[in-house]
């Protein structure tokens, strides 16, 4: 565990990056909700708050009060042995608490927790206050992709800022590194920060194959749609197949054509697109669908891990052919925080990587995210394997 000063620092400069994100914003940007899978900018503000209030200050903290009785209602999210919450397809319903009352909670509670760190040592209000450090470096990467999707989706398209690059040109390390059969180890092994899915460390055997040392570029994928692959049954899942023809997908997320040219939605606009950065919002399905139209497939998580030190990573949350599953002797966390993973081990695929989104020091090879086969909101890409 890291000392105090330095948690404290990492507490403080987390609460910061947050707001900072949010200040392209303007005051109506914050309420907006989409879909059901985009939180409001203003929600993110005030769960993440909730977390250190919730975890922390109303457990360890003998003086401390809430900073109103009703925002445990507002900001849980799916803590069901917490309490009743507030249904997540409402969230973007809440014009009240406003954005201004949010960050009078944020400042109070970052307040009041700065104060117990710098007063108390005890090593579970550290544990726990690391958790919710990093808790809200998920949210930091939410808050960009879902700010994404609320801007991109308004018909003015307008831009978030001119600085956020999300398109970085693709590692120029072409061909494939080639990995030996053997018997591997996978799984966390280190004294800094994790998640609880990430561990217990177990061996896999892995056959001989090879994986791709670059991500697929946007000018591949065009490749793989001129051919006519979402017009392919053959290249799709059934349940993909039935998705791509009931929400009419035939693009990438945030593609237009317009006047004869692809052109793609990003937090500095809308662009022309540039065919030599890697493809990214696209969805498992899509990911599949490609590789099977290129004669490959995706790796697994296990390949993908044993292989990343290989290859440049960190573009795009890479899709895998795993489903996402416990670890052998995976112990869930006791009471409420055990709902952080656990129970979302069903019907979902393994990403690995990170992405131009994820913050600083909250990316590792063995970070295990999850989502489900058709979400492409986040900025998702292919990496491909092949048998030998």
């Amino acid at each position: 565990m890291i000392i105090t000063d330095n948690l404290l620092t990492s507490f403080l400069e987390t609460r910061s990056d947050t707001e900072e994100i949010c200040a392209p914003l303007q005051v109506e940007d914050y309420v907006v909700q989409p879909i059901v899978d985009v939180s409001p900018p203003k929600w993110h503000l005030g769960h993440t708050t909730w977390f250190f209030e919730e975890f922390i200050l109303s457990k360890y903290d003998a003086e401390y009060k809430r900073f109103h009785p009703e925002y445990d209602y507002v900001f849980n999210s799916y803590y069901e042995s917490v309490g009743k919450r507030v249904i997540r397809t409402n969230r973007g319903n809440l014009s009240r608490p406003t954005v201004s009352e949010v960050y009078e909670y944020r400042d109070y509670v970052t307040s009041h927790l700065q104060n117990l760190l710098e007063e108390n040592d005890d090593p579970k209000i550290r544990e726990l206050a690391e958790i919710g450090i990093h808790h809200e470096k998920q949210h930091q990467e939410l808050l960009l992709t879902d700010i994404k999707f609320i801007l991109g989706n308004n018909p003015l398209l307008p831009k978030y800022n001119d600085t956020f690059t999300e398109n970085p040109d693709l590692d120029r390390a072409s061909g494939y590194s080639l990995i030996e059969e053997g018997v591997y180890e996978i799984g966390y092994d280190g004294n800094e920060f994790c998640y609880d899915n990430e561990l217990g460390r177990h061996k896999v055997f892995l056959r001989e194959y090879a994986i791709s040392n670059t991500l697929i570029s946007n000018k591949e994928y065009l490749e793989f749609i001129e051919d006519g692959g979402y017009k392919n049954t053959l290249l799709w899942h059934a349940e993909a197949w039935d998705w791509i023809q009931k929400h009419r997908i035939n693009t990438p997320l945030y593609w237009h054509f317009i006047d004869g040219q692809y052109h793609q939605y990003t937090l500095q606009g809308l662009k022309e697109i540039d065919y030599n950065v890697p493809v990214t919002h696209i969805s498992y399905y899509e990911a599949f669908a490609f590789a099977e139209w290129r004669g490959e497939r995706l790796p697994t998580e296990f390949e993908w891990e044993v292989a990343q030190s290989f290859f440049n990573w960190g573009a795009r949350w890479e899709w895998t052919e795993s489903a996402y599953l416990p670890y052998p002797n995976y112990k869930k966390a006791p009471g409420a925080l055990g709902e952080y993973n656990g129970k979302f081990m069903v019907n979902q695929k393994v990403l690995r990587g990170g992405s131009v989104a994820t913050p600083q020091h909250h990316i590792r090879p063995t970070y295990r995210n999850f989502f489900h086969p058709n979400l492409r909101w986040q900025f998702t890409g292919v990496r491909l394997a092949k048998n030998l």
